[in-house]
């Protein structure tokens, strides 16, 4: 069937950075649109990014604007957040989601448009 695996969490210090992968197995992410999410103990799930199936097109939300960039690469069904000057708010569980049904040139902020997770990799800002 398949499966998301994130990686490249850990512990960084305030104002470094890095990168998230999300691997996929079992499936061409080429046919998906892709997102990533974010969750604090005690908190609600939340939207970081977006990137659409066909064209690039990519969505962040303000809260990590002009510091993350999602992108990907099909020849290594591999999405990827790379997180730049890290701040202790963005301490939390971070996710990969994937899509067959947000048309080809869209993107989503919206969870309910996700139908395939990984298990989550841990981020950790300290200060």
């Amino acid at each position: 069937q398949g499966q998301l695996v994130e990686s490249g969490g850990g512990l960084v210090q305030a104002g470094g950075s890095l990168r998230l992968s999300c691997a996929a197995s079992g499936r061409s992410i080429s046919n998906y649109a892709m997102g990533w999410f974010r969750q604090a103990p005690g908190q609600e799930r939340e939207f970081v990014a977006a990137i659409s199936r066909i064209g690039g097109i990519t969505r962040y939300a303000d809260s990590v604007k002009g510091r993350f960039t999602i992108s990907r690469d099909n020849a290594k069904n591999t999405v990827y957040l790379q997180m730049n000057s890290l701040k202790p708010e963005d301490t939390a569980v971070y996710s990969c989601a994937a899509s067959l049904s947000i048309p080809a040139y869209s993107i989503s902020y919206s969870s309910r448009t996700y139908n395939y997770w990984g298990q989550g990799t841990q981020v950790t800002v300290s200060s």
